[in-house]
């Protein structure tokens, strides 16, 4: 099943999204003199320091659990990396491809399953922590088009 093209220039339609877009009371302010989404940043570099300290206490878990048998030096060598590269990302946040890297972190800290189970399992818990700064994120860039943050109007 196709559907037609619209025959309108983009930029018509694009104009008619902005003209629908319904702003806060005191209409669309201007751009923050503060960047909103610095803390944000923040808190996603926090939150890889976090995860990246759990991902390498999992190096112990391998190591004890079940007398070392899960400590094979691929799953070692993945674990040791998979923390190097979250700190090392933890700096990176102003960086326009940094959410994308992050998200592609998640995913290895996912594969941890391989290595242990207890490590998949923090993977888990960090990836539904990821979705809520996500959510976050969504819910501030949609503040700041409607015009609703505090510092757009001061």
């Amino acid at each position: 099943m196709t559907t037609p093209e619209d025959p309108r220039d983009p930029r018509e339609a694009r104009a008619e999204r902005a003209e629908a877009t319904e702003y806060g009371p005191l209409g669309p302010g201007r751009t923050p003199e503060k960047d909103p989404l610095a803390g944000l940043r923040g808190v996603m570099a926090g939150t890889l320091i976090m995860q990246a300290i759990s991902v390498l206490l999992g190096l112990t878990v391998l190591a004890r659990v079940d007398g070392g048998a899960h400590a094979t030096p691929g799953a070692m060598g993945f674990v040791t990396a998979l923390g190097v590269a979250m700190v090392a990302m933890a700096f990176l946040q102003k960086r326009p491809w940094a959410l994308r890297g992050n998200l592609a972190l998640q995913v290895l800290a996912l594969l941890t399953f391989f290595a242990h189970w207890s490590l998949g399992l923090v993977g888990v818990l960090f990836a539904l922590v990821w979705a809520y700064i996500l959510h976050l994120r969504k819910n501030l860039l949609e503040r700041m088009r409607r015009g609703l943050l505090t510092t757009q109007h001061t």
